[in-house]
C-alpha cells in the first residue's frame, strides 16, 4: 500500500455528501433524502453512512440484514467540496489508498479515471485539473450486485460459495456474506484519499529482500540485503532549462540507510538520468536474526531510501522501513507416511499453532489500529506463533504486518481467491496481474510473511466438489468456444501469473498454489498425509472423535461452531422465546444447518443419543425431534455449545499434537468475527475470549502432555498390513516445543472424583528441546474399574523433585461429560475487591472434581475480562481468578451458577 507523504498532504476527511444516483432502486421513503444527499465520512462506507444518519436499522441487529439488502442495488455517489491553493510544488497528486469497487472519478468535471479493483492503491497527475480556491471531486460507483449479475451474464456463470457473484469483480468476497458473515455488498472509499504535492524525486515501489548464509542452525556468518525499487521525477511544465534542478531527465542521487545496534550502513547512488529504477546489494556481517515468537528475538533493521535535495524548495519523498534478517524454506520430501510441510526458518524446524483469520469487521473502513492490537493480544497469549490470512477478505492493513514483525507472529498470506472458479478473461488477468504485483512489493519488507499462497480451497473444489468442476462446461457457449478446451477456471493466476510475479519480485519466500496443496498431482488435494489439510467433515457430517483417525501433517484449517458471550449474542439477538431456532437466533447463524449440527455434535457427549440418529429427513429440512436434545434453559444451552466447541477443538490440538514430528502445524479456523455471530471463531466480534480461546491456549503450550488412547507393540505387530488396529491402552505424548530440554518425572495416579487415590506410578522421562516422547502407562494406572467415577492425573516434577511450571497437569478422562458422575454442588466461592483496584479477585475451592470450570464475567459486566479460564480442579484445590472489571453493585454476581460455569452443571441439566 502507497503510504501518504506527511508533508505537503492535504487528506480530504471531510467535505463529503453521498447521493442515490438510481432511486428506484432504493426504499420510497428514503429517495428524497439520498437524492439531496447525506453527511459521508471517508474512509466510510455507504452503508455505515446510512446507519449514521439513521435511514436504515443497525444491520448487525435482529434480522436486519434482510432490509438493508436495497445498499448493494444503489449506484452511489460520493462528492467532496474542498478548498486547495498551489504551494509552489510541480506535482500535485491525487492518491487513493482504497476504492471499494467500481468507479469513476472525475475532478472538476474533468475525467480522472475509472478504477475496478478494491486490492489496489491509486496515484494521478491531477494539476491541470484542481483550481485555486474551491474544488469538486465526485466518485461514482457501479452498485457491486448489479455489476457482478451483468458480468455472469456475460461471460457465463463460474462455481462460487455462497449467494452473489464475488468472483466476477476483484471485491472482497467475504462482504457478499459467507458461512459465518453478513451480507452487506456495500461500496465506499475505504482508505484514505488525499492530493500530495511533491516535487523532485518520488522513491517508491521498494523491495528489500534478504538472503542468510548460515553458519549453523540460528547462526548466520552473513546477511546480504538487496534493496530494489523505482523513482519518479516530477517533470518541470514551463520549465525548460536542463539544467534547472527539478527537470525531467536528470541523474538523481539516493542515501541509502541501514540502522540497528551497532550496525551503521551509509551508501549513496545515483539513477541515471535515463533510467527510473535502481538495485543496490549490501552486505551485513553476522546480523541478528529474527525468530517467530517462541524461537529468539525479532531485531529489526530500519532502512531509508532519501532523495538527495537538488533545491530548497525540494519536496521529495522517500521511503522507510524495517527488515528482519531470516531463511525460509520447507521440508516437503517423500518419506514413508507421504509428503509433509514443515516450515524451517533459520535452519530451525517450527511447530506452527495458529489460527486463521478474517477481516476484523464486514465494514473494513471501521477498523482502526487498536482493534489489530488487541487482536494481536489475543494471538500472543494464546501461545499462537502463524496467523494465516485468509483469501476471500483482504491484504491487510499495514498496521498488522507491522506488529507481526514486531512480536514475531508469522504470517502466511493468501492472494485474494477463495471457494470459486475465475474468469481467465484478458482485462481479469490485467487486474490481478496488477494487484498481485503491487501487494507482493507492498509486503515484501515484512519479516514476518513466509508463506505467499496462491488460493483457498480453488484447487480442491476443482478436483473433489460436486459442480465446481462440471459447472465450468459452459452449454451456452460454442462447442469449440475454448479451442476443445475445458472452460479457464482460474488456474492460470495461481499456476503461472502470480509464480512468475513472485519469481522475479520476491523469490525469498515459500508459494503454495493453494490451500489445501497435496504437492503431489496424483494424491487428493485434500489428503490428510500429504502437504496440508482442510478438516470440515467434523462438524459438518462426523463427531469430532473423527479427529483421531486423521494423520494430518499441517492442520491449516479446521474447527467447530459455538456462540459469542451471552453479552454480544443477547445485544443483537431479542426474540421474546429465544432458542436455538428462534428466528433472530437463526439469523446469526449462517451456517447450512448450524444450530442443528450444534445439537448434533452434542450427543454422547453433553446430551443422550449419539450423533448418528437424528432425524434429518422430515420435510422442509432438519428437524429436533428428539425431547433430550431441547433445552428449557437457553443459558444453558448456550454454555453447552460454548463447552462444546472448546472441547472438540482442544481433542483436535491433542491429537494433532500427540503426533509431533509427523505433525507440522496446526491453524485453527477461526481466531476473530466481523460482526456478532454464532461462529467458528475463539474471540466475538466485541472481544469477548470465548471458552475455545482459553482452551487453545493450554493445548498450544509449548511444552504440552497429553494421554491418549495407544495401540500397543503387540498389538501392532500382529495387525494386518494397512489396517490400523483399535486402541488397547493409554500412552502419555510429551511434546517440547521449547528451547531446551527438560527432564524430570511424570507422577500418575488414578483417582475417584472425590480424590480417593487408587493406583499411582513414576515414570521418568526426558524430552529435548524441539522433540517428542511418548510412554506406556502401565496397567496398573491404565485399567479403570468404574470409568464414570475415575480419572487419571499426571503431574510433572523437575529432576530435582521440586514442581514443575514448565508442564501443565494433566487429566485423563476416561468418559464424556454426560456418562461422568460429575457433581453438580462441586465449588464453594467467595469474591473481593482486588489490591490495585481494577476488579476482583473470584476464588474457588472443589469438594469434588470441577471439570472445566468457566466464568462467563460478560454477563455481569459487558466489559469485564478474566485472566482464566476452562479450568479443571481436583478435589480439595482451590484457585483464584483475577476479573477486571469496572465497580459493579453486586459483585457475588460473578458466583452465580449462571455465571460461574462447569460442566458439572450440564450432567444433571
Amino acid at each position: 500500500m502507497m503510504i501518504l507523504n506527511p508533508v505537503n498532504t492535504q487528506t480530504l476527511d471531510f467535505g463529503w455528501t453521498l447521493f442515490a444516483d438510481n432511486l428506484e432502486a432504493a426504499p420510497t421513503a428514503l429517495r428524497e433524502r439520498l437524492a439531496c444527499g447525506i453527511s459521508a465520512s471517508v474512509p466510510g462506507e455507504a452503508a455505515v453512512d446510512l446507519l449514521n444518519a439513521g435511514l436504515i436499522p443497525d444491520p448487525f441487529d435482529a434480522d436486519n440484514e434482510v432490509a438493508v439488502q436495497w445498499i448493494g442495488d444503489i449506484d452511489w455517489r460520493y462528492e467532496c467540496r474542498f478548498d486547495w491553493h498551489d504551494d509552489g510544488a510541480i506535482r500535485h497528486d491525487l492518491v487513493a489508498l482504497g476504492i471499494d469497487t467500481i468507479a469513476t472519478l472525475t475532478l472538476n468535471g474533468q475525467l480522472v479515471d475509472a478504477v475496478e479493483n478494491a486490492f489496489r492503491t491509486y496515484r494521478w497527475d491531477v494539476r491541470g485539473m484542481l483550481r485555486d480556491g474551491e474544488n469538486l471531486l465526485t466518485v461514482r460507483f457501479r452498485s457491486p450486485v448489479a455489476v457482478t449479475d451483468e458480468l455472469e451474464h456475460r461471460r457465463g456463470f463460474y462455481p462460487h460459495a455462497e449467494r452473489f457473484a464475488f468472483n466476477q469483480i476483484r471485491k472482497p468476497a467475504y462482504g457478499f456474506g459467507w458461512d459465518w458473515g453478513i451480507a452487506v455488498p456495500s461500496a465506499g472509499i475505504i482508505q484514505p484519499i488525499a492530493i500530495e504535492s511533491w516535487s523532485g524525486v518520488r522513491v517508491y515501489d521498494i523491495r528489500p529482500l534478504v538472503d542468510v548464509e548460515l553458519a549453523d542452525v540460528g547462526k548466520a556468518d552473513c546477511g546480504t540485503l538487496d534493496i530494489a525499487g523505482s523513482i519518479e521525477r516530477a517533470d518541470t511544465g514551463r520549465v525548460t532549462d536542463m539544467m534547472h534542478p527539478y527537470a525531467d531527465k536528470m541523474p538523481v542521487d539516493l542515501d541509502i540507510c541501514v540502522d540497528h545496534g551497532d550496525t551503521h550502513i551509509e551508501q549513496r547512488i545515483t539513477v541515471p538520468a535515463d533510467r527510473t529504477t535502481f538495485r543496490i546489494r549490501l552486505d551485513v556481517n553476522q546480523p541478528d536474526l529474527w525468530w517467530p515468537i517462541g524461537y529468539g528475538g525479532q531485531p529489526l533493521y530500519d532502512i531509508s531510501v532519501t532523495p538527495v535535495a537538488l533545491h530548497s524548495d525540494d519536496y521529495s519523498i522517500g521511503w522507510h522501513g524495517r527488515i528482519g534478517f531470516r531463511s525460509v524454506r520447507a521440508n516437503t520430501s517423500i518419506d514413508e507416511l507421504g509428503r509433509p510441510f514443515q516450515l524451517i526458518v533459520n535452519g530451525q524446524p517450527i511447530h506452527v499453532r495458529g489460527y486463521n483469520w478474517i477481516p476484523a469487521s464486514v465494514f473494513v473502513s471501521q477498523v482502526t489500529a487498536d482493534d489489530y492490537k488487541r487482536l494481536m493480544r489475543d494471538l500472543i497469549e494464546s501461545n499462537t506463533n502463524m496467523l494465516r490470512i485468509w483469501g476471500g477478505g483482504i491484504y491487510e492493513s499495514d498496521d498488522l504486518y507491522e506488529l507481526a514483525d514486531e512480536q514475531g507472529m508469522l504470517i502466511w498470506q493468501d492472494f485474494m481467491f477463495a471457494c470459486a472458479m475465475y474468469p481467465e478473461e484478458v482485462d481479469m488477468v490485467a487486474q490481478v496481474e496488477d494487484e498481485a504485483r503491487e501487494q507482493i512489493v507492498r509486503l515484501s519488507s515484512h519479516p514476518s510473511l513466509v508463506i505467499w499462497n496462491g488460493s483457498n480451497e480453488n484447487y480442491v473444489a476443482y478436483a473433489q466438489w460436486d459442480d465446481y468442476r462440471q459447472g465450468l462446461r459452459d452449454e451456452d457457449r460454442a462447442p469449440d468456444a475454448y479451442g476443445g478446451r475445458e472452460k479457464p477456471w482460474g488456474e492460470l493466476y495461481y499456476d503461472t501469473v502470480i509464480p512468475k510475479l513472485l519469481n522475479q519480485l520476491d523469490p525469498t519466500r515459500l508459494y503454495l498454489p493453494s490451500s489445501p496443496m497435496s504437492f503431489n498431482k496424483h494424491a487428493a488435494q485434500s489428503s490428510d498425509v500429504d502437504g496440508t489439510i482442510h478438516i470440515w467433515d467434523v462438524w459438518n457430517s462426523a463427531d469430532y472423535r473423527k479427529y483421531a483417525d486423521y494423520t494430518p501433517r499441517f492442520a491449516d484449517e479446521f474447527g467447530y461452531q459455538g456462540p459469542p458471550a451471552w453479552s454480544t449474542l443477547t445485544r443483537v439477538v431479542h426474540d421474546k422465546v429465544m432458542d436455538p431456532f428462534s428466528p433472530q437466533m437463526l439469523a446469526h447463524q449462517k451456517a447450512n444447518l448450524g444450530n442443528y449440527k450444534i445439537a448434533r455434535g452434542m450427543r454422547s457427549h453433553l446430551t443422550p443419543g449419539s450423533f448418528d440418529d437424528m432425524d434429518w429427513s422430515a420435510q422442509g429440512g432438519a428437524r429436533w425431534l428428539i425431547d433430550t436434545d431441547r433445552w428449557d434453559n437457553i443459558e444453558d444451552w448456550h454454555w453447552a455449545a460454548q463447552l462444546q466447541q472448546a472441547q472438540a477443538v482442544r481433542f483436535a490440538i491433542a491429537h494433532m499434537r500427540s503426533l509431533e514430528p509427523v505433525n507440522a502445524g496446526i491453524l485453527i479456523w477461526q481466531i476473530n468475527d466481523d460482526w456478532p455471530v454464532i461462529s467458528w471463531s475463539a474471540v466475538d466480534y466485541d472481544g469477548h475470549r470465548k471458552p475455545l480461546w482459553y482452551a487453545s491456549k493450554r493445548a498450544y503450550a509449548p511444552y504440552f502432555a497429553t494421554i491418549q488412547q495407544s495401540v500397543s507393540e503387540t498389538r501392532l505387530a500382529a495387525a494386518w498390513p494397512g489396517i490400523k488396529p483399535e486402541p488397547d491402552g493409554i500412552s502419555l505424548h510429551v511434546v517440547n516445543d521449547g528451547m531446551t530440554s527438560v527432564d524430570g518425572t511424570w507422577s500418575l495416579r488414578r483417582t475417584m472424583l472425590d480424590g480417593t487415590v487408587l493406583a499411582e506410578a513414576d515414570l521418568t522421562c526426558a524430552v529435548g528441546a524441539h522433540d517428542a516422547v511418548h510412554v506406556e502407562i502401565p496397567d496398573t494406572v491404565a485399567q479403570f474399574d468404574d470409568v464414570s467415577n475415575e480419572i487419571i492425573v499426571a503431574d510433572f516434577f523437575n529432576g530435582d523433585g521440586s514442581a514443575s511450571l514448565t508442564f501443565d497437569r494433566v487429566i485423563y478422562d476416561p468418559v464424556d461429560v454426560i456418562d461422568q458422575r460429575l457433581h453438580s454442588d462441586a465449588i464453594e466461592t467467595t469474591i473481593e475487591a482486588s489490591a490495585n483496584a481494577d476488579g476482583y479477585l473470584l476464588s474457588v475451592r472443589a469438594t469434588s472434581y470441577v471439570r472445566d470450570l468457566f466464568c462467563m464475567v460478560d454477563k455481569v459486566c459487558d466489559t469485564a475480562s478474566v485472566d482464566d479460564g476452562m479450568i479443571s480442579l481436583l478435589a480439595g484445590e482451590e484457585l483464584v481468578l483475577h476479573i477486571c472489571s469496572p465497580v459493579v453493585d453486586a459483585p457475588d454476581r460473578f458466583t452465580a451458577p449462571n455465571v460461574l460455569r462447569s460442566a458439572n452443571d450440564l450432567r444433571h441439566r
